[in-house]
C-alpha cells in the first residue's frame, strides 16, 4: 500500500469518530489532566489494512520457530538453570501484557483525539497478541522440558508466590487510579519506552547463549510492536504540554512512573540475567552494562532529557539513584539472593552459584566476592537434605528475613536506605524515600494543594508475608499448589538435582512457622519500634544481621 492510500485511509477513519451532543458523556475513566488545548495529530499513522498482514506474517515466523525447535532438540541443549527462572518470567509477563490492553480504554476514553485512538485500539491488539504468543512459549516449554512441574501452575503459582505480589502491583498500575498516569506515563511513556529494552531485547540475548533460541524469536516478535506503542505515549505527553495545568501531574507522574519501573523491572530481569544464566564470558555484558547502553543512554539522555525544552522538570536524581542502587549498592544482588532465601516458597528450582559464577561476578562487579560470596557457598551447602530447615530459617546462614516495600513490593533490601512511616493507620516499611514519597504524597486525593481525585490508592492486603502469617509453611506449601504430583516432593528446590532421594519435600519444612515482619512491626511499642529499625537499618549487605550494639 503506497503511503498517500494510508495517509488518506487513515483520515476516514477520523469520520467515524463524533461527539454525542444529545446526552453528557460520563467519564468512565478519570483523569486530572485537561486537553482542551491539545493539537490532535498522530505522527505514526497506523491503519488496520497494513497492520494485520504484517502481524500475520510475524505470527509465522514465530510459530515457525517453535516447530523448529521440537524438531532441532531445542530442549536437549538449553541450560537448566535458565528455564528455571522462565517459570517465574512467563508467568509474569502476560499479566502486565493483558494489563497494558486493558489500559487501552482508559486511554482512548481520556483522549479526545481520533487519531490516536485509532492508534491505541491497534495497541490493543497487539497487547493481546504478546500474551498469547507468550503463553504458547510456555506451553511449549511445559511439554518439551524436563521438568514441568511448575510450568503447569504459572498462572496459580503467580497468584500465590512471594514474588507474585511485586508482579501484580507492577502490571495494575497500568489498570487503576487517573487514566493517564497509569495508561501513559506509567505504561507506554516509562515502562514500554524505556524497560522493554532490557526486557524484550537484552534478556533474549542472554536466552540464545544459553541454548534458548525460542525465547529471542517470540520476544523480538513483541518489541517490533514497542515503536508504535511509544509513538501513542509521545502523541499523548506532547498533547498533555500543550496546557500548562497538566505540568505539574506530569512531572508527579515521571517521578513515580520511572522509580517504580526501575524498583520492579531491573529486580526481576537484572536477577534473570546474572543469576539465570551459566554464559559467564568475561567479555558478555553484565545487567550493569546492558542498563548503562539501554536505558541510561538510549532512553534516559536521548528520550527523556530532551523533553526539557517543554519546560518540564525531568527526575535526573532518581534516575543516577537507580544506577547508584544498582551500581554501588548492589541492588540486582541483593535481590538475587531474596529469592533465592525463599526458594521454598515458589515454583521453580534456583541453582546455586559456583566458582565459574564467582570469578565473573568478582570481574563485573569488584568486591562482589566479599559480600556475597560466603553466602552463596552457604547456600549450596544447605541445598542439600541433612536434616536442617531451608536457608530462610536457619538462624547461622547470616540472612536477616527483610522487610517489605509497601509500595514496590520489592523488600526493602539496600537496608540503610529504609523508611517506616505510619500511613492510614498502619505502620508501613518502604524500601526508599521514593516509594514513600508514591504511598504518602503521589497516590493521595490532593496534590500539593491541588485536587486530584481520580489518582489511586495503595491498599488492600499487599504482602505476602502478611498473607500468611502464622501459618505452618507446610501448609502454605499445599494450599499454593507448589507440591509435584506425589503429594509429598515440594516443585521448588535449592538445587537443579531431579534424583527423588535428594529432592525436598513437605516433611522438611513442617513445623515452621512464618512471620510476616510487617506485622510484627506493628505489634511492637513506639520504643520497640525505633530500636528495630535501627538495628534493621544497620544490617548488610547481603542481609546480614547488624552486630549487636550496632546503631543507623
Amino acid at each position: 500500500m503506497s503511503r498517500a492510500s494510508i495517509t488518506k485511509a487513515h483520515q476516514k477513519i477520523q469520520e467515524l469518530s463524533w461527539e454525542p451532543t444529545f446526552v453528557q458523556p460520563v467519564d468512565k475513566y478519570p483523569t486530572d489532566y485537561t486537553f482542551e488545548k491539545a493539537p490532535k495529530k498522530d505522527p505514526l499513522k497506523q491503519v488496520l489494512r497494513s497492520y494485520f498482514p504484517m502481524e500475520e506474517e510475524k505470527d509465522n515466523r514465530v510459530f515457525g520457530a517453535m516447530d523448529g525447535a521440537i524438531r532441532g532438540n531445542m530442549f536437549r541443549q538449553v541450560q537448566e538453570r535458565w528455564m528455571e527462572w522462565q517459570k517465574l518470567f512467563l508467568s509474569i509477563i502476560p499479566f502486565p501484557e493483558i494489563s497494558a490492553a486493558r489500559a487501552m480504554p482508559l486511554a482512548i476514553n481520556a483522549v479526545p483525539n481520533p487519531e490516536v485512538h485509532n492508534g491505541l485500539a491497534i495497541q490493543m491488539i497487539d497487547e493481546v497478541r504478546h500474551s498469547t504468543i507468550q503463553m504458547n512459549l510456555k506451553r511449549l516449554y511445559m511439554n518439551h522440558y524436563i521438568d514441568p512441574a511448575g510450568f503447569d501452575i504459572t498462572e496459580k503459582g503467580f497468584a500465590n508466590c512471594y514474588a507474585g505480589t511485586i508482579g501484580r502491583q507492577f502490571g495494575e498500575g497500568f489498570i487503576t487510579g487517573d487514566a493517564i498516569t497509569a495508561a501513559n506515563v506509567y505504561l507506554t511513556i516509562v515502562a514500554e519506552t524505556a524497560f522493554t529494552n532490557v526486557l524484550f531485547v537484552a534478556m533474549p540475548g542472554e536466552a540464545a547463549a544459553n541454548g534458548d533460541y525460542l525465547l529471542p524469536t517470540v520476544f523480538h516478535s513483541v518489541q517490533s510492536d514497542e515503536s508504535r506503542h511509544i509513538s501513542n505515549g509521545y502523541s499523548i505527553i506532547l498533547m498533555a504540554l500543550a496546557d500548562e495545568r497538566n505540568r505539574q501531574l506530569l512531572e508527579r507522574d515521571l517521578r513515580y512512573a520511572w522509580w517504580n519501573n526501575h524498583a520492579v523491572v531491573d529486580a526481576a530481569i537484572g536477577t534473570f540475567i546474572e543469576y539465570g544464566t551459566k554464559d559467564r564470558r568475561k567479555d558478555r555484558e553484565s545487567y550493569a552494562e546492558m542498563w548503562r547502553r539501554w536505558i541510561y543512554d538510549d532512553y534516559y539522555r536521548s528520550y527523556l532529557v530532551p523533553l526539557e525544552k517543554y519546560g518540564l522538570t525531568i527526575p535526573h536524581d532518581l534516575v543516577e539513584e537507580a544506577w547508584n542502587r544498582i551500581w554501588n549498592k548492589g541492588y540486582i544482588h541483593e535481590v538475587a539472593q531474596f529469592f533465592a532465601t525463599g526458594w521454598f516458597a515458589n515454583y521453580w528450582r534456583i541453582d546455586g552459584m559456583d566458582d565459574s559464577d564467582f570469578e565473573w561476578f568478582e570481574h563485573k562487579y569488584p568486591g562482589w566476592y566479599d559480600k556475597y560470596g560466603k553466602w552463596w557457598e552457604r547456600y549450596s551447602e544447605m541445598s542439600v537434605k541433612n536434616g536442617h530447615k531451608p536457608i530462610a530459617f536457619e538462624a547461622d546462614a547470616g540472612y536477616e528475613y527483610p522487610h517489605r516495600c509497601w509500595t514496590c513490593m520489592v523488600p526493602a533490601l539496600i537496608r540503610e536506605d529504609t523508611v517506616v512511616d505510619e500511613v492510614d493507620g498502619q505502620v508501613r516499611t518502604y524500601c526508599s524515600e521514593t516509594c514513600h514519597w508514591t504511598d504518602k504524597v503521589a497516590f493521595r486525593a490532593e496534590y500539593e494543594g491541588r485536587p486530584t481525585p481520580a489518582m489511586g490508592r495503595l491498599s488492600g492486603q499487599r504482602e505476602w508475608e502478611t498473607l500468611h502469617h502464622g501459618k505452618d509453611v507446610a501448609d502454605i506449601m499445599e494450599e499454593s499448589g507448589f507440591v509435584r504430583d506425589d503429594g509429598h516432593t515440594l516443585v521448588p528446590q535449592p538445587h537443579l538435582d531431579l534424583d527423588p532421594k535428594k529432592m525436598w519435600t513437605l516433611d522438611e519444612v513442617r513445623g515452621i512457622t512464618l512471620q510476616s515482619p510487617n506485622v510484627l512491626l506493628n505489634e511492637m511499642s513506639p520504643e520497640e519500634r525505633e530500636q528495630h529499625i535501627a538495628h534493621y537499618k544497620a544490617g548488610g549487605p547481603a542481609g546480614r544481621p547488624a552486630p549487636e550494639g550496632a546503631k543507623a
